[in-house]
């Protein structure tokens, strides 16, 4: 296989208050070694980052590919251009830091497909800001991973997890001991790609039950078009992992969230139940790749990552949504009161 010539990242100037997080990315998260290939997929919008990024990998010494989006192929995505998949087959290591449109989530599940057959450590990065560079990615992940360790260990061991919110949260849910538990703390393995910023556990929930009241963000495209919910919060009721009503003052955040989740016969459905553990993250900025690892608890509608959990079902879309100041607890005891760990140092 052989690749057209790669975007020249090296003359896009960057803020160098990128660089902490930029080399966090590299170096810990990913640990990218000299004798590595990486394969960095970027946009237009994320150039700066995407140049500091960069910047990390060449001063490691390892082998750079990197795409932009825009130079290969007209957006939105609809499937995986090319150059993308022979950059992917190319490298041992791959990083996706673009800007989130509608119509794209078949492209970045194409991508991760590559991903998941080569066992790839892989950096997810949709909607990356330089915000996000400065605040999330400067978080101290062998701290965030003893944390996700922490509450994983014993949701692991939970029959039942409720949790509430001051906004009007009342969640509970229960779970298969056969379906899997995750770590995404932000150290990337060859299992099971993650997110950076990292910085959660989660799992495909057996049954939830109740309310969920989006004051956070809503996730996918909808974060960038709608932001922190605060203002106009989604109430949504669950029954049996569906979703039964929704109610928002916002009628153009109602009517794209009921269009998405209604795409196919389990867009309503809960695939993900997640608790967020990146101690950098502080307040919700309407942002989802940085929002849903705050501390707390964050469920997802769609699909259930099946190729990991161990899910016997499926969906075309994932949707996430994020509430603010959680308390919760594991078979009763508590875990989280006000938005925080009940664990020294969290």
């Amino acid at each position: 296989m052989t690749l057209p010539p790669a975007a020249d990242l090296s003359l896009i100037d960057f803020d160098p208050e990128l660089t902490p997080g930029a080399r966090s990315g590299i170096r810990t998260c990913l640990a990218i070694q000299p004798d590595e290939a990486v394969c960095l997929i970027g946009s237009r919008s994320t150039l700066p980052v995407c140049s500091a990024l960069a910047a990390e990998v060449r001063d490691v010494g390892a082998t750079l590919h990197t795409v932009i989006l825009e130079e290969c192929t007209e957006r939105p995505v609809r499937s995986l251009p090319a150059v993308v998949e022979t950059a992917l087959r190319m490298s041992d290591v791959s990083i996706f830091a673009a800007d989130a449109q509608p119509g794209e989530l078949d492209m970045r599940r194409a991508m991760t497909a590559v991903v998941n057959e080569r066992n790839m450590r892989h950096a997810h990065m949709v909607g990356i800001t330089e915000q996000i560079m400065k605040e999330g990615m400067r978080g101290d992940f062998n701290k965030i991973d003893e944390l996700t360790r922490w509450v994983m260990e014993r949701a692991e061991k939970a029959n039942e997890i409720t949790c509430t919110t001051p906004a009007g949260t009342d969640l509970r849910a229960t779970f298969d001991k056969n379906i899997r538990w995750f770590n995404t703390s932000g150290l990337i393995q060859r299992e099971k790609w993650g997110n950076l910023p990292g910085g959660e556990t989660f799992t495909a929930p057996a049954r939830v039950d109740g309310v969920f009241v989006v004051d956070g963000v809503l996730g996918d495209w909808l974060a960038q078009k709608y932001g922190d919910m605060s203002a106009s919060p989604l109430r949504i009721e669950i029954e049996n992992s569906r979703i039964v009503k929704t109610e928002c003052d916002h009628e153009g955040a109602l009517r794209d969230f009921r269009e998405y989740t209604s795409t196919d016969e389990n867009s309503n459905r809960v695939g993900e139940f997640a608790c967020g553990t990146n101690l950098a993250v502080t307040h919700i900025i309407g942002n989802m790749l940085q929002d849903e690892k705050i501390p707390g608890v964050h469920i997802a509608f769609g699909h259930p990552y099946a190729e990991h959990t161990g899910a016997d079902w499926s969906s075309t879309t994932h949707i996430d949504v994020v509430g603010r100041d959680f308390s919760i607890w594991f078979d009763k005891e508590p875990v989280m009161v006000g938005g925080r760990y009940l664990r020294d140092g969290a």
